[in-house]
């Protein structure tokens, strides 16, 4: 390639090259010099044989000096959009320390599902190519909610990414209809099943067993039943105090008798040591797939097809919520110890609650049978 040499234009310079040929001559690049921020700056405006010219290239760097004098941001001056694959490395690192055991679940979604934007930059990511990824995992039979729970996820980073002053952009998460998943609890143990059930967790995992207690008898989470630490509990008021809970509005849960006795052998010796741990002494980071294999030995889910009936670990908080129910508590009650904000979600739980609405479909059944006999 030739030297630069300068048109009549000012700031406008021309390369000619030493392979390109147009129109049985050189090809020439014309090139624009101008100051930014006491810098000289040398930008390429584009080739003869792409229609370009020195007078058009004169134009190009009007609007530059136009733009620098405006103190508009100039076109090669603009941050560029991290990698996917860069932004994912940040992401999980911030996840790690921030979200207890969301990393571990924000790590699987984007292994098995997100893996396909790694070379992309965040700019390049369309809200068409999110519909294809739900569209995509609803197709390979996930559930909806998995599908809202990973679209969730890509708006939550590409946040994170603009929070961070990494990106610029929209989040084309804005403009992408999440499922809205039917997935509410219906099913909740009898007394028998869940004697049953807690009888054959003893017998294969007495921790499996003690945690699936706590979430029976307390109502917690399997998440707040694996972060609780030695100084959570209370054991003169039979306390627990559930410091880091999923709607992080911090409760009081309260202990049963046989909860107690059992957290009084398992309490650890150090405040601060977990109640209960893995294996190699770690925290818990999900519930054991012993859980559903002895669900299945017991037949608890045996001939149930829909999901909002079948028996999981979270069935025992939503038998714990409707025991309470059925026992006559109100809905407010419920509500605290289930740690719910709003009364909205705990109202599934009202037409367990009195006999009133059982009582007046009675007396319209005996009224009707009265009216057969006259």
């Amino acid at each position: 390639m030739a030297s630069r040499t300068l048109t009549r234009y000012i700031g406008v310079y021309m390369r000619e090259s030493d392979t390109r040929m147009f129109r049985g001559k050189p090809d020439g690049c014309f090139d624009i010099a101008y100051k930014y921020q006491g810098k000289l700056i040398w930008e390429k405006v584009g080739w003869l044989s792409e229609g370009y010219s020195a007078r058009m290239a004169s134009d190009v760097r009007g609007e530059r000096i136009r733009s620098i004098r405006h103190g508009l941001e100039l076109p090669n001056q603009k941050q560029k959009s991290p990698i996917f694959k860069d932004m994912m490395v940040k992401y999980l690192q911030w996840a790690a320390v921030n979200k207890k055991n969301g990393k571990f679940t924000d790590e699987c979604l984007y292994r098995k599902h997100l893996r396909g934007f790694d070379d992309r930059r965040l700019d390049e990511i369309s809200p068409f190519d999110l519909e294809e990824i739900k569209t995509n995992t609803l197709n390979n039979g996930l559930s909806p909610a998995t599908a809202r729970h990973l679209l969730v996820f890509i708006g939550s980073v590409f946040n994170k990414a603009a929070m961070w002053d990494l990106y610029k952009g929209d989040n084309p998460i804005k403009r992408v209809k999440k499922p809205n998943p039917q997935n509410q609890r219906e099913r909740f143990l009898n007394y028998e099943e869940a004697r049953l059930l807690l009888s054959e967790l003893k017998k294969v995992s007495p921790q499996l067993h003690d945690i699936a207690l706590v979430a029976l008898h307390c109502g917690l989470r399997a998440g707040e039943i694996f972060n609780l630490k030695g100084q959570d509990l209370d054991f003169d008021n039979q306390l627990i105090h559930i410091a880091d809970p999923k709607n992080k509005y911090p409760r009081k849960a309260y202990m049963t008798e046989e909860v107690k006795a059992m957290l009084l052998i398992r309490r650890p010796t150090s405040p601060c040591e977990c109640v209960f741990k893995a294996r190699n002494g770690d925290p818990i980071k999900g519930v054991s797939r012993t859980f559903a294999r002895i669900v299945g030995k017991v037949g608890l889910n045996n001939g149930i097809d829909d999901p909002r009936y079948k028996v999981v670990f979270h069935t025992l908080r939503h038998t714990f919520a409707s025991w309470l129910a059925l026992n006559g508590e109100t809905i407010q009650t419920i509500a605290e110890l289930l740690g719910h904000r709003t009364l909205a979600i705990t109202q599934r739980y009202s037409h367990l609650t009195g006999d009133h609405k059982k009582r007046a479909v009675l007396a319209m059944e005996k009224l009707f049978n009265n009216s057969l006999k006259n």
